[in-house]
């Protein structure tokens, strides 16, 4: 099998026309991957973005897909099929947030948007393509799931993104769990789990106590190192996984009171505005 399961790979980047997806797809190009697949809403950002990563000799081709709808995520795969054959490296990035108390959130606009675009779109992406990754036994495939520590603990402010993340946890981790015990190893999900990044996604969002506000090529960085070496979790920075033990072994209130007084959890989204 090929060392690098990047490169002659054909990868495919949902929400890659800014922020982490592009830096993604820019890691893919210089890894030498055969073709590059760059999937979002803005067809006029991810064609620039994909005319721009081609005069490097890739072929990266941007296609307008939401997915959050199901039949465009399967004619998307149709079209991917059609120019470059199925993908052997599917990473999960795109993602919306919403800032507000539960009984804010409209139900089509936030609850439902959320769960089709961070959760439900990576699950049926997936599904179009993993039976043909695993019938392709000749090269390493991978999968990349973009989650949040916001799936790890619970947090006011946000608790349809967090249940989102939840579930998408739940299900990659599954999918890992399933793939190793059906023998079909030579497909490796890594899970990424990161606080706080500076993509204009979580603006005005406070980093809780030792967690800084990571820039978004610190954490692409450890995502796609963990996804080369089929890491199941990389969690950033390292109070994620110090909060999910705490979390795990102190009662409910004790919990709540450290995150809400000494490490500033429950606050971190007060002054919440988004990308506007």
């Amino acid at each position: 099998m090929t060392a690098n399961p990047i490169t002659d790979a054909l990868v495919l980047i949902t929400g890659g026309a800014r922020g982490m997806g592009e830096i993604y797809a820019r890691r893919a190009v210089a890894a030498r991957a055969r073709a590059v697949a760059l999937w979002d809403i803005d067809e006029d950002a991810v064609t620039a973005v994909a005319a721009e990563l081609s005069r490097s000799g890739v072929d990266v081709r941007g296609y307008r897909v939401d997915v959050s709808q199901r039949e465009e995520i399967a004619k998307g795969v149709e079209r991917v099929r059609a120019d470059f054959g199925t993908p052997d490296v599917i990473i999960n990035n795109a993602g919306i947030v919403r800032g507000a108390p539960f009984w804010e959130h409209d139900p089509v606009r936030d609850i439902e948007a959320t769960m089709r675009i961070n959760t439900l779109a990576a699950m049926w992406l997936t599904r179009e393509v993993l039976p043909d990754m695993i019938a392709d036994t000749s090269r390493p495939k991978r999968i990349l799931n973009i989650a949040s520590a916001a799936g790890t603990l619970a947090n006011p402010n946000m608790s349809v993104y967090a249940s989102s993340k939840w579930a998408l946890i739940g299900w990659s981790e599954s999918v890992r769990l399933e793939l190793e015990g059906y023998g079909h190893g030579h497909i490796k999900v890594t899970t990424f789990c990161p606080s706080y990044i500076s993509t204009g996604m979580f603006e005005g969002a406070r980093g809780p106590l030792m967690t800084p506000i990571m820039t978004p090529r610190y954490a692409t960085a450890a995502a796609w190192n963990g996804m080369l070496r089929g890491t199941p979790m990389v969690l950033r920075p390292w109070t994620v996984k110090l909060s999910m033990a705490l979390r795990g072994v102190l009662p409910t209130r004790t919990w709540d009171f450290l995150a809400r007084y000494v490490f500033k959890v429950y606050s971190s989204m007060d002054q919440f505005t988004g990308r506007k």
